[in-house]
């Protein structure tokens, strides 16, 4: 896309990456312009509160369901638009979110159960086995999967994220972030590739592999595989890998630093350098910092977790997928394939740069700004409550159809088809990962990402 201005111009309509970008800005711009004018879109941000009874749940939803109505066209009409633009046939799109938002309601009632700590019935993780059971046990047509949109989900929410975490702690950390990020994803992608070889497979099997394993999981899979010039089936493997072990993990990672106590901010970051992707992630952070918050003896909150773990990801990880992308297009063209004669330029970087990410620094940096004038006791008490947490309901939003998708289209049957060796030369890397992660997060970072 890079090559001439058209192809470059359509991009920014035309692709999931900048319809987030624009989603996300649009909601933060008219939360901001409804603030300004004394008012809130609290009213559109609507979701379940907490109940104990289902008496007081059923009381709930009679008393606000016009507000839900509202919200679930709002979501409706945005990203049927969206999808329109980018060819996605609607008659197949609208009835499958139709069916992701019912179910999203019940997934977010569940987690707002008094008890559901106590059980680890967190949102995040509702969602994801909810999606599981009934992509595996139950089963859906195909054509459903045109409205779980996993990517597209999961890009708005961290756009969205971007209003939530200020920019100063971005430019704070960023550097700590980017260092350690950048010493796990070598690392784990050696790892990954040269084992990969040693059992026998395609290295450009293994230098897509190891994109997922050490970068950004699917997006990475499929930038790196198109870099390399991989062969059709050399994408699908790795995303096959990623989504096996980023399940695992969310479910693991939290569990462990329950085990030994982890500060909300130091699990957040271990999580942020270990996980295989932004939404699997994202539950493991959310579900850890809301469990730090109801059990004495461990430090921190939800957004502390969520925090850490987005400074690792996505301004350490994620923003590297572009340089992965050119280096290996160096490599693939100019020593795997040297009868090619095309030469990878440097706009790769660009084309293949999460353009989200640019999103969730703008939305940032824009929120930031617009609080600045506040003292730290108004924005407690105006500022927090009228204008950012409207937004934060609507990214939890966002990040449950996210999760109920990625459960929606994994589906264990062709998981199991991928075969052995790529699971190995994975897991190799997940090994790795997960040990220089929990060193780098926990002893040598642990004090800074618990100070966060």
């Amino acid at each position: 896309m890079a090559e001439n201005g058209p192809s470059a111009w359509r991009e920014l309509y035309e692709t999931e990456d900048w319809w987030a970008v624009w989603l996300g800005i649009g909601v933060i711009v008219v939360a901001w312009m409804f603030f300004a004018s004394g008012s809130s879109i609290t009213w559109i941000a609507v979701s379940p509160g907490r109940w104990a009874i289902p008496a007081e749940l059923g009381g709930h939803f009679a008393a606000e369901w016009p507000r839900y109505l509202g919200q679930f066209v709002l979501w409706l009409v945005v990203f049927s638009a969206s999808m329109r633009i980018m060819r996605v046939k609607l008659n197949e799109f609208v009835p499958a979110f139709i069916f992701v938002y019912l179910f999203s309601l019940i997934i977010a009632s569940v987690g707002r159960w008094e008890y559901a700590s106590r059980f680890n019935l967190e949102s995040p993780l509702v969602a994801l086995v909810a999606g599981l059971v009934i992509s595996n046990l139950i089963g859906l047509p195909r054509w459903l999967d045109a409205g779980f949109r996993v990517e597209y989900y999961i890009k708005t929410g961290i756009v969205l994220l971007g209003a939530t975490l200020p920019f100063t702690l971005i430019i704070w950390a960023g550097p700590v972030a980017i260092f350690q990020a950048t010493i796990v994803s070598v690392t784990t992608f050696l790892v990954i590739f040269f084992v990969g070889k040693r059992l026998g497979l395609d290295r450009r099997l293994c230098a897509t592999l190891g994109a997922g394993g050490s970068v950004c999981g699917v997006s990475a899979s499929i930038a790196i595989a198109g870099a390399v010039g991989a062969k059709k089936e050399h994408a699908p493997i790795a995303i096959t890998m990623v989504i096996i072990w980023a399940i695992i993990m969310i479910f693991f990672l939290p569990l462990v630093s329950r085990l030994l106590e982890l500060p909300a901010g130091v699990a957040g970051a271990w999580i942020g350098t270990s996980e295989f992707a932004d939404a699997a992630g994202l539950a493991a952070a959310q579900a850890y910092g809301n469990t730090a918050e109801q059990l004495p003896g461990i430090e921190g909150t939800a957004d502390d977790a969520v925090n850490s773990f987005t400074l690792m990801k996505v301004v350490g990880r994620d923003v590297w997928i572009g340089i992965w992308a050119f280096v290996l297009a160096i490599i693939a063209t100019t020593r795997w394939e040297t009868d090619r004669v095309s030469r990878p330029r440097a706009g790769e970087i660009w084309q293949r740069f999460p353009k989200f990410v640019l999103g969730f620094a703008a939305a940032s940096l824009l929120v930031t700004v617009v609080s600045s004038g506040y003292t730290l006791e108004e924005y407690d008490d105006i500022v927090r409550p009228e204008f950012v947490n409207p937004i934060r309901a609507l990214r939890s939003w966002a990040f449950i159809f996210c999760f109920f998708s990625i459960g929606l289209t994994t589906r264990f049957r062709e998981l199991a088809a991928a075969g052995s060796k790529p699971f190995w030369a994975f897991t190799s890397g997940v090994a790795v990962n997960v040990v220089i992660g929990f060193l780098l997060s926990v002893v040598v970072f642990g004090a800074y990402w618990a100070s966060l």
